[in-house]
């Protein structure tokens, strides 16, 4: 696909949104695997040459912060426990917010409006 609009086209990969008229691929990709009722795939955009992003401790990507996103926090187990929609500006809080949650093992981050799964956030422990 070429890319016609920015933002809207993330990269799972490099994690940056794709420059208009770049190509992209788009996979489905298989991002909660668990046993729990809340297993998921769908579709994922790819730059195509791209290396992957490779985030320092508490680094947040650039595309975080710009966007409409979903937040869900889940148990070890796979069962959200935590859901919150916010406008993207304060995702370093967001995370903080649901982490305070000692239950929380990890959370997923969204796309809020077409719900395209964006990246997971682990708990570090230690």
């Amino acid at each position: 696909m070429k890319v016609d609009e920015k933002p809207g086209f993330l990269c799972r990969v490099s994690l940056e949104d794709a420059e208009l008229g770049e190509e992209v691929i788009l996979i489905p990709f298989e991002f909660h695997k668990t046993k729990s009722p809340y297993q998921a795939k769908g579709p994922t955009f790819i730059r195509k040459g791209v290396k992957q992003k490779e985030l320092r401790k508490n680094e947040i990507p650039k595309m975080l912060n710009h966007r409409l996103l979903s937040f869900r926090g889940y148990d070890r187990g796979g069962i959200m426990k935590v859901a919150i929609a916010d406008e993207g500006i304060n995702t370093k809080e967001r995370i903080e917010e649901i982490f305070s949650h000692e239950e929380i093992s990890y959370i997923h981050i969204h796309n809020s409006s077409p719900g395209c799964f964006n990246c997971e956030v682990r708990r570090i422990i230690g």
